[in-house]
């Protein structure tokens, strides 16, 4: 059973930079409107930093300083389906994809909340 828990664990760095990749090669199909260009740059930052804290939260030299950067995790993947939301798709493909990289953000936004909640217990 062990065996199968392992080969099951997902190192969530990689996760996060897939994340950030993924949302960055949405971002270079959109249409470079006056009203998405505010937002991909929004989006693209928040998507970023979800990976980034996550390194610095594995460095911290502390309980706390961890649960801080976890924190920050969660409201950055939490920003970013907000900006996902503001984007206009302007085809059916463009808007699956965004529905994907939400999905995504809002399973990354679980995780860090359950390593919250179990760092607060």
């Amino acid at each position: 059973m062990e065996n199968r828990e392992n080969s099951k664990l997902y190192d969530l760095e990689q996760r996060t930079l897939v994340f950030a990749r993924n949302t960055r090669n949405y971002l270079k199909k959109l249409p470079k409107t006056l009203l998405n260009m505010d937002d991909v740059k929004q989006v693209l930052r928040s998507s970023g930093s979800v990976g980034a804290n996550y390194i610095e939260a594995n460095e911290s030299l502390s309980k706390k300083d961890f649960l801080m950067r976890v924190k920050i995790c969660r409201k950055e993947a939490k920003e970013s389906v907000y900006w996902f939301n503001l984007i206009e798709n302007p085809n059916n493909e463009l808007q699956k994809e965004c529905l994907k990289l939400m999905q995504e953000s809002k399973e990354l936004m679980m995780i860090f909340g359950s390593i919250i909640r179990k760092l607060e217990n």
